[in-house]
């Protein structure tokens, strides 16, 4: 399994960023996917699910802000993110879940390297 995201960079508070994170060595189709952050000094934070059906979650965080969604012919997992707020900046990682509609922190079992997301004027 390898996930590798992209789309990470710097953007001013309020501004707007869309990570990919390109999924292989597994069926992508099959499994939820998730979106999860860490930013220096805290713990990991779920961000979004979409189960393998296209059911999407939230945490309530984001919910509004952010919108994830899939694409299973490019096997490519995206996170939308507008109205972006200096809380925002961490590390973010798309990770597969174990499961067709397995989303949260703590249901995954791989994750890729991650992408920073810094949010600063």
């Amino acid at each position: 399994v390898q996930l590798v995201e992209s789309g990470g960079g710097l953007a001013q508070p309020g501004g707007s960023l869309r990570l990919s994170c390109l999924a292989s060595g597994f069926t992508f189709s099959n499994y939820a996917m998730n979106w999860v952050r860490q930013a220096p000094g805290k713990g990991v934070e779920w961000v979004s699910g979409i189960y393998s059906d296209g059911d999407t979650y939230y945490s309530d965080s984001v919910k509004g802000r952010f919108t994830i969604s899939r694409n299973n012919t490019l096997n490519t997992l995206y996170l939308q993110m507008t109205g972006l707020k200096p809380e925002d900046t961490a590390r973010y990682y798309c990770a597969k879940g174990t499961g067709a509609q397995r989303v949260g922190a703590t249901v995954n079992d791989y994750a890729g390297q991650g992408t920073q997301v810094t949010v600063s004027s």
